[in-house]
């Protein structure tokens, strides 16, 4: 594997080094000069030995050559492969019938097939969750990392603590259905990035691991790339660092060779694999059913996606572009693409599943990774980028984009799968989807919506299983704590009783 990994770019990161010999930095400072990047080295030899120690390491994990490659790729996309030479030409279609279904209108036997055999695959130890948890809370006030925030429940649970109480649940059903006095583990791969490990590893201790077993939560990091100056160049951010930004969600895939999570899965047996972002406050973290759905397609992604609420809803597409799974971007479909109708079903968009970042993977096809990762595509992102100066080393806040973050979509393997290995099933927006982006008081994905929908989602259980819900105000909801109910099932209880609204509901 370490040879596959090395030919293909795949690398661990080199040990550090206390102190490079001259030597050491001569041969690094020729690679950098070969590639036209040399100027890296600016400002080295006036700085104190632990800076000189700190930029040579950090040098020392990036292949110049590679971001020059990758930087020109992105930059010019006409170089890239045929599909992406001219998407207006691109022939796209709905995915068809045979690789979807909907939670809408599936019949109820094969939900409870596919609950059922997700569940058996659980107590069986051969599922396993990917969690995408690199963004911080810049939007929302906070330098926390996004797991962190509390959206303004009643309990005032965090991002990851609600998530952790589901893991927890849903191993005690998988548990109770297999009937047995085995524990099923559901293992938790946290992905972070740079500035949110530490904190994110931080707080999960500080908590305890919400209950989870600490043995069973696998906190790891994301890949970083150098940002790049319009003209080509790796930015310094000051005399001493290279400023680098997060890979982007498509980094997962070499993350999870590079530290070691496949590794772990393999010694475990986990053959399932689900993989969400953290954002989603509804999320339904190793949801049986989307587990069971895939299993019996035996395919090698699936992805959940809610319909599209209208034309003009500013979201991706899961697709067909050229007989192969894809997402098309709202910005690449024009008006009348976007407007079209069903022709099967008149009140529907034709084009309406919706992308939510909500994912499987067989394992047998995350194994494949060194062999491709390195294809995937990088796209750009122009960024005002604060940068050091290369004559005076001081760094500047640029007042325009001044330079470019290059990034990868986690979506951008869907096209190397042919149709028979790919799926997508249809859920409902207002169970699975409520994603936390903006700032408080915006109306739309922001903390109050993410609360307000978690509630809402409370109260209709308890009234559909026979609670009376009395409120002062239509919108008061109920909070149901994930370690009472993971999808509404075990409410019976609640059965004739009268709850007033808004109201928690904790287990003892």
């Amino acid at each position: 594997m370490d040879a596959i990994k090395s030919a293909l770019h795949i690398g661990s990161k080199p040990e550090p080094l206390s102190q490079p010999t001259a030597e050491q930095v001569a041969d690094l400072k020729a690679k950098y000069t070969a590639a036209g990047q040399d100027h890296v080295f600016t400002f080295y030899d006036s700085l104190s030995p632990e800076e000189q120690a700190s930029l040579y390491n950090q040098l020392l994990g990036f292949d110049p050559a590679r971001i020059n490659e990758i930087t020109d790729r992105a930059l010019n996309p006409t170089k890239a492969k045929p599909r992406d030479l001219d998407r207006a030409q691109d022939d796209i279609e709905p995915l068809p019938e045979s690789a979807t279904a909907s939670i809408l209108d599936s019949k109820p036997e094969d939900l409870d097939t596919w609950y059922k055999a997700g569940l058996d695959l659980i107590a069986q130890n051969k599922a396993g969750v990917v969690l995408m948890a690199g963004g911080q809370g810049t939007r929302l006030g906070s330098s926390a990392p996004k797991g962190c925030y509390d959206i303004g429940l009643p309990s005032h649970k965090s991002l990851f603590r609600i998530q952790a109480e589901r893991i927890r649940k849903i191993q005690e059903l998988a548990a109770a259905h297999a009937a047995s006095d085995s524990k099923p583990v559901v293992p938790w791969y946290v992905m972070t990035s740079g500035p949110t490990r530490g904190p994110t590893e931080q707080y999960f201790e500080e908590n305890n691991y919400f209950g989870l077993d600490k043995a069973d939560v696998f906190i790891f990091e994301q890949g970083v790339l150098p940002c790049i100056s319009n003209d080509g160049k790796i930015l310094l951010e000051s005399r001493s660092r290279v400023a680098v930004a997060p890979d982007g969600n498509g980094g997962i895939y070499q993350a999870l060779v590079v530290s070691g999570v496949l590794d772990d899965m393999r010694r475990r047996g986990v053959q399932h694999v689900h993989a969400y972002c953290v954002d989603n406050c509804l999320v339904r973290v190793a949801d049986p059913v989307f587990l069971g759905f895939a299993a019996a397609k035996d395919v090698d992604i699936a992805t959940k996606v809610v319909r599209k609420r209208n034309a003009t809803e500013s979201v991706g597409l899961i697709l067909q572009r050229n007989g192969r799974p894809d997402v098309v971007e709202y910005s690449e479909i024009d008006q009348a693409t976007a407007e079209a109708r069903d022709p099967n079903h008149h009140d529907l968009l034709k084009f309406r599943a919706a992308n939510i970042v909500n994912h499987y993977y067989s394992l047998r096809f995350l194994e494949s990774i060194p062999l491709w990762a390195h294809e995937l595509p990088h796209h750009v992102a122009r960024k005002k980028i604060p940068a050091a100066d290369l004559t005076s080393g001081e760094t500047v806040k640029p007042e325009k984009p001044n330079g470019i973050k290059l990034e990868q979509f986690v979506f951008d393997v869907f096209p190397r799968l042919p149709l028979d290995k790919f799926a997508c099933l249809e859920v409902r927006r207002e169970d699975e989807f409520s994603p936390l982006k903006n700032a408080r008081g915006t109306g739309e994905d922001d903390p109050d919506t993410s609360k307000r929908d978690i509630m809402a989602q409370g109260k209709r259980w308890a009234q559909a299983a026979g609670a009376t819900v009395a409120s002062e105000k239509e919108d008061d909801g109920i909070e149901v704590s994930p370690l009472i109910s993971y999808g509404g099932e075990g409410l019976e209880k609640l059965s004739g009783t009268q709850i007033t609204a808004p109201a928690v509901l904790e287990r003892e």
